[in-house]
């Protein structure tokens, strides 16, 4: 499903804050026909000038008794969830209402699809792809132009002109790659893969001088290799031509294999790495409990962090890793920090909260929600050892937690006997700690059932 968006505001990003929206029409496209449109003018509470009355031709009087976004935001959240957002110039139209879900401190997220940007593939040759130009090209009628509802019927006609253009045009294949490339990418692929064993460990990739320029972990070394010489993506393909050698660290633990993969890839920052690159940590998301004995979440700096829950590299994935749990657990926003102390919470009014910021939930409820999620993201002791898989037979590894955090791990024989902390601590070679390490170790825990011992 689609929802083609058009809104009219009394302002540019420079010429006011952006938000100021003066009218709004929401069409619910089925991918065959509209099905359903809400439209309105909108009071922007500030003053409208003269040039964008010219512009729209709405008045100051025109929207001085329409209603204002906050008491439409229920509507157009309704009318928008799980659909995807549809406009001609898309980062304009969402742009504004997202930051006017955001002064309501809402987070607006819809998957969005650019009209302009599809006519310029689907319809090339154009000298102009605005829709006023577009319209008169193609045949589209537009009676309300600058007008909210006139510009989404007129968007929406296009929409459907695009949808049957999409369906007739041919695929391209790229069918001139270099014979050459082939040839010397089949060499090295059964050096490198000669070279790796059938085992869980570390690999690493390596240039003509090499550099290391991937890094990678697997249950078996040799089947995740031959994964990469199959590839078909371009940053894939990039990555074969410069690679010449391989290297390998067996670990007999897929938990090692994790760990190690993670803080190699921060050491060495390989260029072909995606995630884990980043080793400085800017934010993260402490609890507590307040005087109401409420479990409270909030977003802090990392380095003023007392009760870390998680650790992110930046605001955003911190707020979104934050707003992701409100969703899942039913939170109040108030109790994560992200609205005021003494206010309902807006998910409250879209039936997200269950009201606790409004004294209609229990707190015990509330909690228990709140100590599930606690329960997923930290570990049941302070410290304690896992004991896993070794590199060979009668081996196993030990991987030490201490005071919340992994410090390092280590092998011992099967028959030997460890009973201290001490003697633990011997055995285990240290590591530099991230916050992402305890991630990695809960989610694999999550799906493992190793020997723990606690000490």
């Amino acid at each position: 499903m689609f929802a083609i968006i058009d809104i009219e505001t009394c302002g540019g990003k420079f010429e006011f804050r952006r938000g100021h929206i003066t009218e709004i029409c929401i069409l619910i496209h089925d991918g065959l026909s509209v099905v359903e449109k809400f439209s309105t003018l909108i009071n922007p509470q500030c003053y409208i000038s003269p040039t964008f009355v010219r512009i729209s031709g709405i008045t100051n009087e025109m929207v001085e008794h329409a209603p204002t976004f906050a008491q439409v935001a229920k509507k157009i959240w309704e009318m928008t969830e799980g659909k995807i957002f549809v406009a001609h110039n898309v980062g304009f139209d969402y742009g504004f209402i997202k930051e006017e879900f955001a002064s309501l401190g809402a987070k607006y997220k819809r998957d969005t699809l650019c009209t302009v940007r599809l006519s310029r593939k689907l319809i090339p040759g154009k000298k102009s792809y605005s829709l006023g130009n577009l319209c008169e090209s193609l045949g589209i009628e537009n009676e309300a132009r600058h007008r909210a509802e006139g510009d989404a019927v007129a968007t929406a006609k296009l929409f459907d002109i695009l949808m049957q253009a999409k369906s007739a045009h041919p695929v391209y294949k790229n069918k001139g790659i270099d014979e050459l490339m082939v040839r010397r990418i089949d060499k090295i692929k059964k050096y490198i893969l000669d070279k790796l064993p059938e085992e869980c460990g570390v690999y690493y990739f390596l240039d003509q001088d090499q550099n290391i320029i991937y890094i990678g972990k697997s249950v078996n070394a040799y089947n995740r290799a031959l994964s990469h010489f199959n590839t078909s993506e371009k940053k894939g393909r990039a990555m074969l031509n410069e690679l010449y050698n391989v290297d390998f660290v067996p670990t007999g633990s897929e938990l090692i294999a994790l760990l190690l993969e993670a803080e190699e890839i921060k050491k060495h920052k390989p260029k072909f790495n995606r995630q884990r690159k980043a080793d400085t940590f800017t934010h993260s998301i402490d609890w507590f409990k307040d005087e109401k004995g409420i479990i409270n979440f909030k977003l802090i700096e990392y380095d003023n962090s007392t009760n870390a829950l998680v650790s992110f590299n930046t605001y955003f994935s911190a707020r979104e890793k934050l707003e992701t749990w409100i969703d899942d657990y039913s939170l109040c926003m108030r109790y994560c920090g992200l609205t005021d102390d003494d206010s309902v919470c807006f998910n409250h009014q879209i039936k997200k909260c269950n009201g606790i910021c409004a004294e209609q939930e229990e707190i015990e409820i509330y909690n228990k929600r709140a100590a599930e999620l606690l329960k997923n993201y930290t570990f049941a002791k302070p410290d304690f050892v896992i004991i896993d898989k070794g590199k060979r037979p009668g081996q196993q590894s030990v991987i030490l937690i201490e005071k919340g955090r992994y410090a390092g791990y280590g092998y011992i024989d099967g028959g030997e006997q460890i009973s201290s902390a001490e003697e633990f601590k011997s055995l285990v070679k240290l590591a530099t700690y991230y916050p992402d390490s305890t991630d990695l170790i809960q989610g694999w825990l999550k799906n493992n059932s190793p020997k723990i011992i606690a000490i």
